[in-house]
């Protein structure tokens, strides 16, 4: 990332949102309830999605090349597909 200002704000949010689903992910694992599950996933899934946005403003803005980033994305955005299909799952069987 370029050592601006700008350069550090967005990799400190990317370091912040892109750590956190793994342990957002932990807690569900313990969860003391499926709606207590249900909600830690969701917010591992909005911490996701939050890093999907800065890698795209990384993207647009060219501050790294898009080579540098697309691995990232799909990884990102695969994480986001199984997390989700989690909390769908989870939900339907929490209506049984």
């Amino acid at each position: 990332m370029p050592k601006s200002s700008t350069g550090k704000h967005i990799a400190g949010q990317i370091l912040r949102s892109g750590t956190s689903p793994a342990p957002n992910y932990a807690e569900a694992r313990s969860a003391e309830s499926s709606k207590d599950f249900i909600h830690k996933l969701k917010i591992a899934l909005k911490e996701l999605n939050e890093t999907a946005v800065w890698l795209q403003i990384i993207t647009q803005s060219k501050m790294l090349p898009i080579e540098e980033c697309i691995d990232l994305q799909k990884e990102c955005d695969e994480l986001c597909r199984i997390i989700g299909s989690s909390v769908k799952t989870s939900q339907r069987r929490s209506k049984k």
